[in-house]
């Protein structure tokens, strides 16, 4: 049982050494015709049409150049022969000028990604520039307008009263309602509250943006010395009218005095008060 066994391996062994000398074994094939076509397919050179004709006594002798490149070839063969040089990679060749725009694609594509990202650079410094979503943190911004326009940021939006109009006193109030002055200053308050929300809501460029700012930075300082100067007036007002009221009181009761006297009295009451 055991020969058996070795025997059928040896024989499997043998075959299969056999096998592979036969087919390991490759004829390389050197054909003229097909190295000068492969020649003529790339870049090397351009002719060196094979099969070669014969001639005996001026005629064309060789079957396989007639059935090839002669009268006996199809017209396409004949065309090809004696047509241009069609080697696609000459330095002509349309697998070069193929490569070449490739190439030339290439360099333009790189060109266009350098474009397009500055441009989405720059679209973004412009957003930053523009936009009114990163106003909050501005350095300028932070270092000097907001602490400027503060009081008009916190100022009422409509002032109801003396405190809320920081005046001194609820007679002056009722006196510049009646006189057309909180009018007045109610018209300038809404011009700036509206410029200072525009500038910090709006979208604009960033010197626009500050230019906004110190032209309502300007409008506040103004309406602030008007507010003073109304204030001041009005008070002067009351006073002069409220020291005339005296005055008439006490020389009504005095009016047979001579001038001098009356003169002297109202030197001696009100020379401390102006």
């Amino acid at each position: 049982m055991m020969k058996k066994k070795f025997i059928k391996t040896f024989l499997l062994a043998l075959f299969s050494c056999t096998t592979v000398g036969v087919f390991g074994q490759v004829k390389k094939l050197n054909d003229p015709s097909i190295v000068a076509h492969n020649k003529r397919m790339v870049f090397e050179s351009w002719g060196d049409f094979r099969p070669y004709p014969k001639y005996f006594l001026g005629v064309q002798t060789n079957f396989a150049y007639a059935t090839v490149w002669g009268w006996l070839a199809p017209a396409r063969n004949r065309d090809y022969k004696d047509g241009a040089d069609i080697r696609p990679l000459k330095s002509t060749g349309l697998e070069v000028q193929r490569l070449v725009e490739l190439e030339l694609q290439r360099k333009e594509a790189e060109k266009i990604k350098i474009q397009v990202d500055t441009l989405y650079t720059r679209n973004v410094q412009d957003l930053a520039h523009w936009t009114s979503a990163t106003v909050a943190a501005d350095p300028l911004w932070l270092l000097y307008y907001k602490k400027m326009l503060k009081p008009l940021n916190d100022f009422a939006e409509k002032p109801q009263n003396y405190i809320q109009w920081q005046l001194k006193d609820d007679k002056t109030y009722q006196n510049m309602l009646a006189n057309g002055g909180i009018a007045h200053l109610e018209k300038q308050l809404a011009l700036l509250k509206d410029q200072y929300k525009n500038s910090r809501t709006m979208d604009m460029p960033r010197g626009k943006r500050f230019l906004m700012y110190h032209e309502t930075l300007i409008g506040w300082r103004n309406f602030k010395n008007q507010l003073r100067a109304f204030d001041q007036k009005n008070n002067l007002f009351l006073d002069y009218k409220k020291l005339l009221t005296m005055s008439k009181t006490k020389l009504g009761t005095d009016w047979n005095s001579v001038d001098v006297q009356i003169a002297q009295k109202i030197m001696i009451e009100y020379h401390n008060k102006f």
